[in-house]
């Protein structure tokens, strides 16, 4: 099962897509963030070839992405399938991956994109907070931090990270809009975008995903089915 999260920063997408990664028996959750740091770190071929151009402050091309991807749905633990998160981030990452999934006969399955308000995903990002020993995320709205910005887990400090704080918010979804959201009339066009409402509450998320996921597998092997026994009356 391969499948595709979209949605703005902060609508999310990591989340459902690791429980998604859970409920499916593990098929594994893939981020071009977490490829990245793993090839670097391993100081493989395109890991070095990539930290080149992070280490020049520069953006990792497409070429090069696209290929650190495809050789990580490649490894054991995709063969069942997999959850991209944050890949592609454009049409021309769409385009290449389905082009390169067409030469394994894996196509894209389903494409989840989690509806939500803008001002609410502002909201929510520049309320994020994030303890700087552990990690454990807090939120001014939804689960305040302790007065003392002091963690209740770990006693680190909490504080909020540049990405959140709300020019650099704004300027994430000015790149969202202009790069990414036009992925969700490609999906759309081959039959595979699959709405969700993004602002409910992350169980109610997830179990709308489930269930529309169902409908969307069983309409697949229909199709599917159909297809075979039209082979089967043309031989």
């Amino acid at each position: 099962m391969e499948l595709i999260f979209v949605g703005y920063p902060g609508s999310g997408k990591g989340t459902q897509a690791a429980l998604l990664s859970q409920h499916l028996s593990n098929i594994p959750k893939i981020s071009t963030g977490d490829i990245l740091r793993a090839a670097v770190a391993a100081k493989t071929e395109l890991g070095l070839k990539a930290k080149l151009f992070m280490d020049g402050g520069e953006l990792v091309p497409d070429e090069l992405i696209i290929d650190m991807v495809v050789q990580r749905i490649s490894e054991p633990d995709s063969a069942m399938g997999y959850i991209l998160d944050g890949f592609p981030r454009n049409i021309h990452q769409a385009q290449e991956l389905d082009r390169v999934l067409l030469n394994y006969n894996r196509p894209i399955l389903g494409v989840l994109s989690l509806e939500i308000e803008k001002k609410k995903v502002i909201a929510r990002l520049t309320s994020r907070r994030v303890c700087n020993k552990c990690g454990h995320l807090y939120n001014l709205i939804s689960d305040p931090p302790p007065e003392n910005n002091i963690c209740g887990f770990c006693n680190g400090e909490i504080y909020q990270r540049s990405d959140d704080k709300a020019e650099t918010v704004l300027h994430r979804m000015e790149v969202y809009e202009e790069a990414t959201r036009p992925l969700k009339a490609y999906y759309g066009s081959q039959g595979k975008l699959i709405p969700i409402d993004g602002s409910l509450s992350i169980e109610k998320v997830q179990a709308e995903i489930v269930n529309k996921l169902t409908k969307a597998l069983a309409q697949f092997e229909l199709r599917k089915n159909e297809r075979a026994a039209y082979r089967q009356r043309q031989s």
